[in-house]
């Protein structure tokens, strides 16, 4: 009984030192991984000088539309006409400088005029939902509108103002 007593105390000596060893070189390694990040220029929007989404001289009558294009051709609806010899419509015009053929979307907000206490609502379109500046990093657009006459209108002059929106995608 000796023998085997001895033999087990013999065998658990050595199992329990192969539990316990240390990890051999060759079981870890390590390496560097790498990070970048690339700046781009911020996108500027700047509204021409000058320019205006004009929707020209016109009579209102009963109501109607004034439709400038992003072109700035007008064209009127319903009972509403220009004035000969005195309707210029413009469309207006925005810039913008950024990265360079960098893709982008434009957004352009309604917006209303006014001239005391009246007032007319107007939407816009631009001449494009989306671009890509140039080689050179810049774009230009356009921006028409149509404004809705009720016929209750005064004569005289109408200002009011929107928002152009330009988002890199």
């Amino acid at each position: 009984m000796k023998t085997y007593l001895a033999t087990i105390v013999a065998l658990s000596g050595v199992f329990g030192a192969a539990a316990t060893a240390n990890a051999a070189s060759g079981n870890t390694a390590t390496a560097a991984g790498t990070a970048t990040a690339t700046i781009v220029a911020p996108i500027v929007l700047i509204h021409t000088p000058g320019a205006a989404l004009n929707f020209g001289k016109f009579t209102v009558g009963t109501g109607g539309t004034v439709v400038v294009t992003a072109t700035g051709t007008g064209t009127t609806t319903s009972d509403v006409g220009f004035v000969p010899g005195g309707s210029t419509t413009t469309a207006d015009q925005f810039s913008l400088t950024g990265d360079i053929s960098r893709a982008f979307g434009i957004t352009t907000t309604n917006g209303t005029i006014s001239n005391g206490t009246k007032s007319m609502a107007f939407t816009t379109a631009p001449s494009s939902a989306s671009g890509t500046t140039s080689a050179t990093g810049t774009y230009n657009f356009t921006v028409g509108g149509t404004l809705t006459a009720v016929g209750t209108e005064t004569a005289g002059a109408y200002t009011g103002t929107y928002n152009a929106t330009v988002v890199y995608q």
